[in-house]
């Protein structure tokens, strides 16, 4: 189904949704005006009704209540009136126990009235599903209207009207709504003409368009002329006038991707890596970077050639090529050794990817990477130290903090020593108890931090990460049962282990363990979980707590930095730094009011 016939049935159902729903209102609203209007018709046939009991009551009033309501002349007023409203189907005159006494039909004067069911509650009190349900019948229902008559606050009849809401659909609601139908009708199908015309005359000009740019997008483009277009479509004017325009300034940007692919060959020769493009034939497009040093031939020489000439299937290197080229498999930095023409051999990284839509080519091609492991290693280890400089940069940003301070005090009070000496007063013993307690602190201060970045030997071993949380797990249940905390556990690395020292990744994660209840005074839930993907084993640790609020979340991992009132600031500073150490990463996500979560990610042991 094309855009057009989407767009067009689009609006139509709009259409109808819209007529269905207008007309829905319509229909509540006409049920509801039409039942108050039968409300007024009993009410006032009730009011008349009670006239007449009355008017035959004070005429003959020697006469007993039965014998004087049998009157044929009131009878026949109770008939007169029923004909007054369609909907009505009886008028009752009773006792107090229900008793009719009168009645527009004969054979019903002595029975018991049965119960009817209120017709204010009908009317003000019930759902538009209900009333509907009434009026087609569905439910058979019949409501009343009464009006109490006595003399001294005692009722002696009960002047009752009896309708059946079903009549008022067939005579009065059906009829009108017959009418509203043809009208809306008529107006749905004027609004769907008038939509598919419209679609027709908006996408016939759209298509001269898509005609225009198909001839761009084939080479053949002619510049459009605006004036082909109907008048008053200035916006599709515009539009062809930046197409135009476009194509002008591709038939430029030719020239300038020849000049891009110059500085990105340039680019590539200051690659330590060489890299080769192959397309479908598997005939070399491309060369660049350290191919001489890889191959010992100059790259211009390459050009064109086929793979089986620049990499011989009988070489290791070849034949891992071929093989890919055949099954399509990605290799990635695969060890091979390269024999060397006077004797020796060196080892290389292989990469091989597949290219698909090669330009100048119907088809996939082949990516070839050769890489010096050697150069990866030192990249590795570079790495791996702006790594730890980060961490150690990060967790000992607060030292500055811890230092500073001590030195302010010291300061200030040897300037009140000098003052003191100054004026003669040699009692300057409560200074120097401060300076001397300042400098124990600052001593206390530059011996954490130098222990804290003092290397620490790893004791690795392969550890389940099931196992490391079981006994994580363990340490932490008697004091969270001591706090009333709910300790849950949800494993989904089975199988997996990693490399860690044990002692010191547990001491690492209880850091987390013991923070979390913490936060948890009044108990709460603290939940231990773990993942695996590819490369990587996830452990989780979730409280609900309070969280950590969000100006105090870059300072969670400094050394020194705590909001305790007697904390060291230590625990979380050595839990980044010995996740580090494990070549792995720590972070959390933390939401006011929720709880904290701790995700702790290492690699997976190989």
């Amino acid at each position: 189904m094309n855009l057009q016939a989407k767009l067009t049935l689009g609006a139509v159902a709009l259409e109808t949704l819209i007529v269905g729903i207008i007309s829905a209102v319509d229909l509540g609203n006409v049920m509801q005006i039409e039942l108050h209007a039968a409300e007024r018709r009993a009410a006032l046939v009730r009011d008349v009704a009670a006239e007449y009991v009355s008017d035959v009551l004070n005429r003959i009033p020697q006469q007993p209540l039965r014998e004087a309501l049998r009157d044929p002349l009131l009878h026949d007023r109770l008939v007169t009136l029923m004909s007054q409203s369609d909907e009505l189907i009886e008028i009752e005159v009773t006792d107090p126990h229900d008793q009719i006494l009168a009645d527009n039909y004969l054979d019903h004067i002595g029975l018991t009235s049965p119960p009817y069911h209120e017709l204010d509650e009908l009317v003000n009190h019930s759902s538009w599903r209900d009333k509907w349900n009434l009026l087609t019948g569905h439910e058979k229902h019949q409501f009343q209207m009464e009006k109490p008559l006595g003399r001294a606050d005692v009722v002696l009849v009960l002047v009752r009207v009896v309708i059946d809401p079903s009549y008022i659909l067939s005579h009065t609601i059906w009829p009108e709504m017959r009418h509203s139908a043809e009208v809306a009708t008529f107006l749905f199908a004027g609004a769907v003409a008038l939509t598919f015309v419209v679609s027709a005359l908006a996408f016939r000009r759209l298509g001269q368009l898509g005609h225009v740019l198909d001839l761009a997008a084939s080479g053949k483009f002619e510049p459009a002329k605006t004036g082909d277009l109907s008048p008053g479509n200035d916006e599709l004017g515009v539009i062809f006038s930046k197409v135009n325009l476009l194509t002008e300034r591709l038939r430029g940007a030719e020239f300038e991707v020849s000049d891009l692919r110059g500085n990105i060959d340039r680019l590539l020769l200051d690659l330590e890596d060489a890299v080769f493009i192959f397309d479908r034939e598997l005939r070399m497009m491309f060369a660049s970077g350290s191919v001489e040093r890889f191959l010992g031939k100059e790259r211009d020489d390459l050009i064109r050639l086929p793979i089986v000439q620049i990499f011989p299937p009988n070489t290791p290197l070849g034949l891992l090529i071929a093989q890919a080229a055949q099954t399509g498999r990605v290799v990635r930095n695969r060890r091979v050794p390269v024999p060397h023409e006077g004797g020796g051999a060196s080892v290389v990284l292989l990469s091989v990817d597949l290219l698909e839509s090669i330009p100048g080519s119907t088809g996939s091609g082949l990516l070839v990477r050769l890489r010096d492991p050697e150069v990866q290693r030192k990249l590795g280890r570079e790495l791996e130290t702006a790594d730890r400089l980060a961490a150690i940069s990060q967790v000992s940003s607060g030292v500055a903090h811890e230092v500073k301070n001590p030195l302010n005090a010291i300061l200030i009070h040897v300037e009140v020593a000098k003052a003191k000496l100054s004026r003669g007063d040699t009692d300057v013993i409560p200074q120097m108890e401060i300076i001397s307690k300042e400098i124990l602190r600052l001593d206390r201060v530059v011996k954490t931090f130098l222990d804290f970045t003092r290397p620490m030997e790893l004791r690795l071993e392969t550890v389940p990460v099931n196992v490391l949380l079981d006994e994580v797990l363990e340490l932490a249940q008697p004091q969270a049962e001591a706090s009333g905390i709910k300790v849950t556990l949800g494993q989904e690395a089975d199988g997996v282990g990693v490399r860690i020292d044990r002692d010191l990744l547990k001491q690492a994660m209880l850091n987390i363990v013991v923070n979390a209840m913490q936060a948890m005074p009044d108990g709460g839930e603290l939940r231990f979980e773990s993942s695996a993907g590819e490369d990587l084993a996830e452990i989780r640790i979730s409280d609900t707590g309070p969280g950590i609020p969000p100006d105090l979340r870059e300072k969670i991992f400094r050394l020194y930095f705590t909001t305790k009132e007697k904390g060291s600031g230590i625990g979380l500073a050595m839990t980044f730094r010995i996740v580090q150490l494990h070549d792995g990463t720590i972070d959390f996500t933390s939401e006011p009011g929720k709880g904290t979560t701790f995700s702790i990610r290492l690699p997976i042991a190989s």
